[in-house]
């Protein structure tokens, strides 16, 4: 374990809270304004800013484990940074797609295709790790 790629995760892992925070507080004012006490009341606006929250609730808290199960195996500290950039980035792209009514379609395609990339290699490097390191 290097602790400058746990200390980069750390970055990742606060930057990604901040969005999910966003979400929330975006979740919470849409409630209020469009009149939505509990679930979406049916209601597209409500339904796309819950969708949004849903999916980064989805992605990052795996995504972030698998970013501290590298930097514990002891994945560099720039991979750390390239992969919890890419998670970061998408995120807040895909953020901003459900949280504005018109936002254009690549937003929400960055976020899904900078999480999927993010899944597979983060995936396929923790199960190489975990199997060097078991035997």
């Amino acid at each position: 374990m290097t602790s400058s790629a746990v200390a980069a995760l750390s970055l990742y892992a606060g930057l990604n809270a901040l969005i999910l925070f966003w979400l929330m507080v975006e979740t919470g004012r849409t409630r209020m304004r469009e009149r939505v006490a509990m679930g979406d009341g049916g209601n597209p606006r409500l339904i796309r800013v819950m969708r949004g929250h849903a999916n980064a609730i989805e992605i990052v808290p795996v995504a972030l484990i698998l970013l501290l199960v590298l930097a514990l195996l002891g994945a560099p500290a720039w991979a750390i940074h390239l992969l919890g950039l890419v998670l970061t980035l998408g995120r807040l792209f895909h953020a901003m797609h459900f949280i504005a009514a018109d936002a254009p379609r690549w937003q929400r395609a960055a976020g899904a295709l900078s999480s999927a990339v993010l899944l597979v290699v983060g995936g396929l490097w923790a199960i190489v790790a975990g199997l060097a390191h078991t035997f």
